[in-house]
């Protein structure tokens, strides 16, 4: 096992900068005010043939109340269970009651501490770490996160009692498994639900929108089966967005979209859709992405607004039919486990292969069953078909004048391949080739570049004529 480096501190002293140089990354936010790391963040690295794990954790100031009390909370669980704590102060702001009252709990916990001055650049490295020593933490490590200076030297100690890495292990891979992103408008349950499908309280939960700031990757196993839960911040309407801290909040969610293999969107069944639900996953489909849909805060409603609920899911989310949906509680776990099962379905669709035998044969059938229609006095032919791709699938049509094929008939395609190779969770992308002529001298062109040569060669003949 790696040994795991707990990064702890009050907010603002550099601790998500270190974070970043230990991972060699830039995965966690970074912003000049306090306060923008909340959650557990966990990150592995490697110096010389020793890795390690490292955690970020949110500042503890001592008389946290509401939010500040939860982020607090998270920080001393990361604590206790780490090997290791670096305690970060600032060599620039010296020392603070804060300070003070963190030292105090580390000493009563017994855990091995490392105590790591800050944003020591530019300043006389003895001089910033002068009032620490009072601490009784051993001696300070001036470090300048921002800069790299002497932390290669700092973490070459802290390593020094943990043996090295088999020659033959690989560090862990926190990418392993089926990756679940949890996308959602704020407020709607997205920390609470990822809470409830871990069995802990592994992010926080606060009945304020915006709790969750950056994208939180919780790897784990369940029935021996390894998954990532990535829980990410509420992707508001872009007017409403000000803060430059939130504008990278959904920066990181957009791009934990795109890596995940399967996005469950969370909706919320007491405000009922909003626009920003159907910008988000029309964000998903273009992105992709496999996708479960689950209603939230379905328990104690009224049946008259489930029936509304229903029916307002039905009529305007038709685009995202291919998605299996549910209607749960994540507060208090109704219906959360079905979600496993469509995930697994989903993510099993997106990464299938279908031999191209078999999708031609199912092209050669939906054709004989509903033929293409006539375009200019000649009937549109699809020959062949093959899978060029996957996460999404992605089937090749191979034919003549298929740029003319109506959107209907291409419909009719996409429904007939989901329904008989049972695709579902996920969206089917189809590409349509039009065969070409080996002596014709527009061969590889596509068709609209085909018809704009055409088109000149007509103009060309009408002014020899003229002439």
């Amino acid at each position: 096992m790696n040994p795991v480096i707990a990064l702890v501190g009050r907010p603002n002293v550099g601790k998500s900068t270190l974070f970043n140089r230990l991972t060699r990354t830039r995965d966690a936010l970074v912003a000049d005010f306090a306060g923008l790391t909340r959650d557990r963040k966990y990150g592995n690295g490697a110096l010389g043939d020793k890795t390690y794990t490292v955690i970020d954790t949110g500042g503890i100031s001592g008389n946290e109340e509401g939010i500040d009390a939860a982020m607090a909370e998270q920080s001393l669980l990361a604590i206790d269970e780490a090997d290791i704590v670096l305690f970060m102060v600032d060599g620039r702001s010296g020392l603070t009651a804060a300070d003070e009252a963190i030292a105090n709990h580390l000493r009563v916990n017994q855990k091995k501490t490392w105590l790591v001055v800050n944003k020591t650049d530019g300043l006389e490295e003895h001089s910033a770490s002068a009032d620490f020593w009072q601490l009784g933490l051993g001696d300070p490590r001036p470090i300048a996160a921002a800069h790299g200076r002497n932390v290669t030297s700092l973490i070459d100690e802290v390593l020094a009692p943990f043996p090295p890495r088999e020659v033959n292990a690989a560090p862990p891979d926190l990418s392993n498994g089926i990756r679940i992103g949890v996308i959602g408008r704020p407020n709607v349950g997205k920390s609470t639900l990822v809470n409830r499908l871990l069995g802990e309280e592994r992010v926080i939960v606060f009945d304020e929108a915006g709790t969750t700031r950056d994208a939180i990757e919780i790897p784990f196993e369940r029935r021996g089966k390894p998954y990532v839960l990535v829980d990410t911040a509420g992707v508001r309407r872009r007017k409403n967005v000000k803060e430059t801290a939130e504008k990278f909040s959904i920066i990181k969610t957009l791009e934990a979209i795109k890596d995940c293999h399967v996005a469950v969107m969370v909706l919320d069944a007491r405000s009922g859709l909003v626009d920003q639900d159907l910008h988000l996953l029309d964000y998903v489909l273009s992105s992709g992405r496999a996708l479960v849909l689950a209603v939230n805060k379905w328990d104690g409603l009224e049946q008259e607004a489930k029936d509304k609920m229903r029916t307002e899911v039905k009529r305007r989310l038709g685009f995202a039919d291919y998605a299996e949906m549910h209607f749960i509680s994540a507060l208090h776990g109704t219906a959360v486990g079905d979600l496993y099962p469509s995930v697994t379905r989903a993510f099993d669709s997106a990464n299938s292969h279908w031999s191209t035998n078999r999708l031609t044969t199912l092209l050669q059938d939906a054709v004989s069953e509903h033929q293409p229609p006539l375009v200019h006095g000649r009937r549109i032919k699809l020959r062949m078909a093959h899978q060029g791709g996957s996460n999404p699938p992605i089937i090749v049509v191979h034919g003549n004048q298929t740029g003319s094929l109506p959107e209907a008939y291409k419909r009719y395609l996409i429904n007939t391949f989901r329904k008989v190779l049972k695709v579902r969770g996920t969206p089917m992308r189809f590409e349509f080739r039009s065969g070409d002529n080996p002596y014709d001298e527009n061969a590889g062109a596509s068709d609209r570049e085909k018809a704009k040569k055409r088109e000149l060669n007509r103009t060309r003949e009408a002014r020899k004529k003229r002439r």
